[in-house]
């Protein structure tokens, strides 16, 4: 087993440096919930994947790793000579089926070619001839008609089950593949802006064994993604600062493939570090 040994001057820099980075998100978004007001795109990675702002927040060194002059570093560690260290073991044991649920599922999705023809059009799906808009306090910058035409003039080509879920009733039949939980392994792709995204859910369930550095990378990915998500929707967002992607445009099109391209190209390591985490824990190396 490779061991690392962080000295505490080392390991408290990393700390400091992981919370004034992960602060500039979490601290605003704080500050709104304290004036019961919320924000469509910043708070969004928050309210969706449930996890408390303090969790991205605190900072881990990852598995195999000895933080010299700890101590009481928090649940989950333990004491060895000199500092404390993360009980691999027993983390393991208990998520191992999580850890190889998730190892398998990111593999199988890095395997396939990416896609970059879907152009967004799930925010599109969720508002399709239905009176219940998903984002009811932001104004749509195009009527009904013209989403419902838009949705209708090309097949809707979603792969991720996660933002199918929310299509409306009507919009779930124009969809090229039947999705399902069930069927999730095998219809993810690397192109996906929410498979993307979802990079951050996988990282903070395999935290603490990985280190809080890849989370925040993670989280800082789907940040960017979730700002392009909610530029290229049918809501108008201009008063907040975010300028249409407007798909419903052959402009448009060409750049959300452009920008979906680059966020696969971000999305590409940061997926292999998660794997080769797993597969390290896997085998208690």
């Amino acid at each position: 087993m490779r061991v690392t040994r962080l000295d505490e001057r080392e390991w408290r820099a990393r700390q400091e440096a992981h919370h004034a980075r992960v602060d500039a998100w979490i601290e605003p978004h704080l500050e709104r919930r304290r004036r019961s007001q919320t924000h469509p795109v910043e708070d969004f990675l928050f309210s969706y994947y449930g996890y408390r702002p303090s969790r991205l927040r605190r900072w881990h060194p990852g598995a195999f790793t000895v933080l010299a002059g700890a101590a009481d570093f928090g649940t989950g560690y333990v004491a060895v000579p000199g500092g404390q260290t993360l009980d691999v073991a027993d983390l393991v044991a208990r998520r191992l089926d999580s850890i190889t649920w998730i190892a398998d599922l990111m593999r199988r999705t890095a395997s396939r070619a990416g896609q970059f023809g879907c152009f967004g059009m799930h925010e599109w799906a969720m508002v399709y001839r239905t009176d219940e808009i998903r984002h009811s306090s932001q104004p749509l910058r195009l009527s009904p008609q013209r989403v419902a035409a838009a949705v209708e003039e090309r097949p809707l080509k979603c792969t991720h089950f996660d933002a199918y879920r929310f299509f409306t009733e009507p919009a779930r039949p124009l969809n090229t593949l039947p999705l399902s939980r069930e069927l999730q392994p095998a219809t993810e792709q690397p192109g996906c802006l929410h498979a993307n995204m979802d990079l951050y859910k996988w990282a903070v369930k395999l935290s603490p064994l990985v280190p809080g550095e890849l989370v925040a990378d993670c989280f800082e990915l789907a940040w960017d993604i979730r700002a392009v998500d909610m530029r290229a929707s049918p809501y108008d967002l201009r008063h907040l600062g975010y300028e249409p992607i407007p798909i419903e445009t052959a402009e448009g099109r060409t750049t959300y493939a452009a920008t979906q391209r680059e966020f696969a190209g971000r999305a590409a390591p940061l997926r292999a570090e998660l794997i080769a985490w797993c597969d390290r824990l896997s085998s208690g190396r």
